[in-house]
């Protein structure tokens, strides 16, 4: 670890990727970027859903590091590639419940990008995906569902959480737990290691 104590900015207002960090125990502060997400995503029409995930995570990280940049900052993001298409946060309950339906009974891939920035630019990104099967569940359990999560679905890009009751909504899934929840945990301790934010 070098000599002068490095700061770390999560730029995400994320739940879930504050608990990862803090449990993981990594130091840091959080800064939400502000970021339009969907004139980001309008401007990138050209990439896929993993690597828009990527811009994304790196259109937070500079947004907040071009304001401190003398911390390192971390920006984070993802994306759902559903029936060939991109798949965004559903705006209310019903079109979520519509969404859940039409992913019953098949499989969607989940992207979490990252990205790592010091002095407004970008060092570090990556991306990590997740293969999702949904089980054919009932309607009847997808009502009890809607009504047990409520509208802190909206916040969740697939209307579910899988650290709660969305975990029954699956039959299903291939790959990294900390990518579904939205951070590829793994490569970005990594890359802290080395900007020496943590202890190699």
């Amino acid at each position: 670890m070098s000599d002068t104590h490095e700061t770390l900015i999560l730029a995400s207002k994320s739940a879930a990727r504050r608990a990862m960090l803090e449990n993981a125990g990594v130091p840091f502060e959080v800064r939400v970027a502000g970021v339009d997400e969907d004139a980001v995503k309008a401007a990138s029409r050209d990439l896929d859903a993993a690597a828009l995930a990527v811009r994304l995570a790196e259109a937070k990280a500079l947004a907040v590091s071009r304001d401190d940049e003398a911390a390192w900052v971390l920006g984070s993001d993802q994306t759902l590639s559903f029936d060939g298409g991109l798949v965004s946060k559903a705006p209310t309950l019903e079109a979520a419940r519509d969404r859940l339906k039409a992913m019953r009974g098949r499989t969607h891939h989940l992207h979490s990008g990252a990205a790592l920035a010091i002095k407004g630019q970008v060092v570090w990104s990556g991306v990590d995906t997740v293969r999702m099967r949904m089980r054919d569940f009932s309607d009847a359990f997808l009502d009890a569902y809607l009504d047990a999560e409520g509208p802190a679905l909206l916040a969740c890009v697939g209307s579910y959480r899988l650290e709660g009751l969305g975990s029954q909504l699956f039959e299903a899934v291939e790959g990294d737990y900390f990518t579904v929840l939205g951070l590829p945990l793994w490569p970005v301790l990594a890359e802290l290691r080395r900007a020496g934010v943590l202890a190699a």
